[in-house]
């Protein structure tokens, strides 16, 4: 059976097995019109209904499951800071399958049974702290699973054990990696790779890491409702993360139309399971903004590639009618001799006029008097609107375990 083919048997499997186990689905699918004997391939795909978080949350706790609650061995849940909390539920196979993606992230990131990996993001409702954890154990590594914060533990553990691989939020991770400097401790270290995810972050912050630090990068992929972090990585040529099309379809969508893209344009990203049994995905909208990249990687590795993540549709803000991105704030960042990685979008107004104000760090204690004007001019030009711009030193802006904020706006509506 080719790839096109298990992946429309799988297609067919899944819109079956959620129609019979989910009156939501059941519904849904209803309502669309949709005869899941008549879903086959690939193409039948664009003939279904999107799913959203919207919907998750309205079907809390369980309504999204398609399986009786007595086959559910695992929950999960999202930090609920942007409404009510998102939950997954796993069978047994699902939590079978989670693991084998992982353990083939690790082995993308070169990771070997013979590798030490600290494991420091949350366990508990987060998926993050476990799915690292299970993967590692799955491939034959040591685990140390310090968990979140503490850095005079973290720094004890990673001297000690001579941990080789370090797994965090990208904001951890750079956390780690200032420390280091500035305890003097990166003799000490035993580190070569850092696996990083939870949040968008750029080659700024990934170069910086590499500098302070001496590993390779790897930028991990994966949400909650589709099982948690560990459905994709990128290799080692960092040409895009690979994700696994055996377990999950992804199509790129126009998230104002919701018209599928080709490979190249950018849009968001829209998931579709294909084994998945206690919670399976029925293009589901991620909110993520990627490109589906075309052709071969040089790794030689069979499964497809997406870019790296831009953004989010629901992290873009409107500044005097112009659409601003983080990512775009942080392309400007990585591309002047002087900044450091580190921002914050602060947007106020004043007599009725939307004021942006873009705080960042600088490299160095000093700086040229001119970085600021040129930032705001770069930002200006890239992004269409000129920011006011504060300069700070080196480490001012706060460092979390966690996701980091960066956009606080106060204009009230």
């Amino acid at each position: 059976m080719s790839r096109e083919e298990g992946a429309g048997w799988g297609l067919n499997w899944t819109v079956t097995h959620a129609y019979r186990g989910s009156p939501f689905y059941r519904r849904l699918l209803d309502e669309a019109g949709v005869d899941p004997a008549r879903v086959h391939a690939l193409e039948d795909l664009r003939r279904l209904p999107f799913t959203t978080k919207e919907q998750l949350r309205e079907t809390y706790p369980l309504g999204f499951t398609a399986v009786p609650p007595e086959r559910i061995v695992r929950v999960h849940a999202s930090s609920g800071t942007t409404g009510r909390r998102i939950v997954a539920t796993y069978t047994r196979r699902d939590l079978e399958d989670w693991t084998e993606m992982f353990r083939r992230c690790y082995e993308y990131a070169g990771v070997t049974p013979e590798d030490r990996v600290q494991v420091t993001p949350g366990y508990g409702l987060w998926t993050a702290g476990i799915g690292f954890q299970l993967g590692a154990e799955r491939l034959g590594a040591m685990v140390v699973p310090t968990g979140p914060g503490n850095l005079d533990l973290q720094f004890e553990f990673l001297i000690d054990f001579r941990s080789t691989v370090f797994c965090a939020t990208s904001s951890f991770g750079l956390l780690i990696a200032e420390e280091a400097e500035r305890r003097g401790l990166r003799e000490r270290l035993a580190l070569r790779v850092g696996i990083f995810g939870s949040e968008r972050w750029g080659e700024g912050m990934r170069g910086r890491m590499r500098e302070l630090l001496g590993i390779d990068c790897y930028d991990i992929y994966g949400l909650t409702e589709l099982y948690g972090p560990g459905t994709g990585i990128d290799c080692r040529h960092h040409l895009g993360i690979h994700y696994w099309d055996d377990y999950y379809v992804i199509e790129i969508v126009d998230p104002e139309t919701g018209r599928a893209l080709p490979e190249g344009e950018e849009g968001e990203i829209v998931v579709t399971t294909l084994r998945k049994e206690a919670m399976p995905l029925i293009r589901y909208r991620t909110r993520d903004l990627s490109r589906l990249l075309p052709g071969p990687c040089p790794c030689g590795s069979p499964h497809p590639r997406i870019a790296r993540l831009t953004g989010r549709t629901d992290d873009m803000v409107k500044v005097r009618g112009v659409q601003v991105y983080p990512a775009q704030v942080e392309a400007v960042l990585a591309s002047i001799p002087g900044l450091g990685t580190e921002y914050q979008i602060r947007l106020h107004r004043e007599g009725g006029r939307d004021v942006f104000r873009l705080v960042a760090e600088a490299a160095a204690a000093t700086w040229p008097e001119d970085l600021g004007r040129r930032l705001a001019d770069l930002v200006r030009d890239r992004v269409g609107v000129r920011p006011e711009v504060e300069l700070l030193p080196p480490r001012s802006l706060p460092r979390s375990e966690r996701k980091t904020r960066r956009v606080f706006d106060e204009r009230g509506d």
